[in-house]
């Protein structure tokens, strides 16, 4: 179930959620609150199962020891990311003229009440692949995990990703998407999911677990999308409190894994651009810290 998006003032808001309203007020000047630049790389055909193997990923030792993949590439996510989207590196279909990797200014703050998320970036130049997502030229997803699922501090959103996913080379189920394995939505076990989409400026509030749900989350106050020439602003409001299935509660203090992914020149399922695994904490200490306002 999608709602619809309500523009409001750059003071505040007020949006009709359910039976009842909730009062936001985003920071009434952005350029005041801290900005951490984030390097998305395309991924290529890279699910967890080839992160893991230490045959084919280098990596995989430092992962069992604990490491974060963040603090191993984080300066080289743009090189990676070219050679895979060139198909040079685990890619069997690269996409002509696919862009390797997409800077992204991030900027969070919260009221108390309510998280605000910002995500800046120069829309690339267009490839020559198919639209595969012909209605949406540009969506872009986050995920918050409440540091129960084990790996989320280390590999980040890659948790959901797995290669009997649909659009992965070796699938066999067209409908199969992210899904978490012992996922447990009551045991707080879940990747909490917001997506934004251009059609309609619109957006999603589900969650990942057993499976990709797109809906039952109520933690979402509002999601707006702009296109300034070639540069891009979404801005998201989220409860803190959440309030419904698969919605994390935000506590002051706190820190939660954090990812997200943009669907960039009209991609779709692992054809996108994605972040490598961060923190982001409330008034705490973290990769994105959001300080309240």
């Amino acid at each position: 179930m999608q709602r619809s998006l309500i523009t409001s003032s750059a003071l505040g808001l007020i949006l009709a959620l359910g039976a009842g309203y909730a009062t936001a007020a985003a920071p009434a000047d952005w350029s005041k609150v801290p900005s951490k630049k984030i390097v998305l790389l395309y991924p290529g055909a890279s699910p967890i199962e080839w992160i893991t193997k230490g045959t084919e990923h280098g990596g995989a030792k430092a992962l069992k020891k604990g490491e974060r993949c963040v603090d191993c590439h984080s300066d080289e996510t743009a090189d990676m990311g070219k050679k895979m989207a060139t198909g040079q590196k685990i890619e069997p279909k690269p996409i002509k003229g696919k862009a390797g990797s997409i800077p992204v200014d991030v900027q969070a703050a919260h009221d108390g009440a309510n998280l605000y998320l910002r995500f800046t970036w120069k829309q690339p130049a267009s490839g020559g692949g198919e639209k595969m997502d012909k209605e949406n030229p540009v969506k872009l997803a986050f995920m918050l995990e409440d540091n129960k699922i084990e790996r989320a501090g280390q590999s980040g959103c890659w948790e959901t990703c797995h290669g009997d996913a649909r659009t992965m080379p070796d699938a066999k189920d067209d409908k199969k998407t992210k899904y978490v394995p012992g996922a447990d939505v009551k045991a707080g076990k879940f990747y909490d999911l917001i997506q934004w989409k251009s059609k309609g400026n619109k957006a999603t509030d589900g969650y990942v677990a057993d499976k990709r749900v797109m809906e039952g989350g109520k933690g979402l106050v509002e999601a707006k999308g702009e296109q300034k020439g070639d540069t891009w602003t979404v801005t998201f409001t989220r409860k803190l409190a959440g309030g419904g299935e698969g919605d994390i509660v935000m506590t002051p203090g706190k820190t939660y894994n954090f990812g997200f992914a943009i669907h960039d020149d009209s991609a779709l399922g692992r054809f996108h651009h994605v972040s490598l695994g961060y923190t982001l904490g409330l008034d705490a200490k973290a990769d994105i810290t959001a300080a309240k306002q």
